[in-house]
């Protein structure tokens, strides 16, 4: 007996699922809070992450859990084959189904992004165009 996916899905290719981080953030949100993790260690956002938020963030309408006075953004990362090594901002869903229609296996990558406070936590992981 074999244990792998295509077993017990009769041979089909098994789809992929959207990983999602919300209980690490609220953990570490938790853990702010209480005190055992410093701004510092949470608000620690990359200059070119914070400049991306800013120009190409899609907006949530949820305020940062950390300094709760700026709304977060998420800003999505696509990185696979024949893309650049640091990754390509998606801004748009148009850009998105293109690279949902390539061959090649292509993974995303959502970030939530406080512009003001460098808060940031990788909310999701999922591969566009796939079951």
């Amino acid at each position: 007996m074999s244990f792998r996916p295509e077993a017990i899905r009769g041979g089909e290719r098994p789809a992929e699922a959207v990983v999602d981080y919300r209980l690490t953030r609220q953990q570490v949100v938790a853990q702010y809070r209480k005190g055992r993790l410093s701004r510092l260690d949470v608000c620690d956002a990359h200059p070119e992450l914070r400049r991306a938020a800013s120009g190409a963030g899609r907006p949530t309408g949820e305020p940062c859990p950390i300094c709760e006075e700026a709304q977060v953004v998420l800003v999505t990362y696509a990185f696979g084959a024949r893309l650049p090594a640091g990754g390509r901002l998606v801004t748009s869903a148009r850009e998105l189904n293109q690279l949902a229609r390539r061959g090649s296996r292509v993974a995303c990558y959502v970030v939530e992004v406080c512009p003001e406070c460098a808060w940031n936590h990788l909310t999701r992981v999922f591969h566009p165009g796939r079951a």
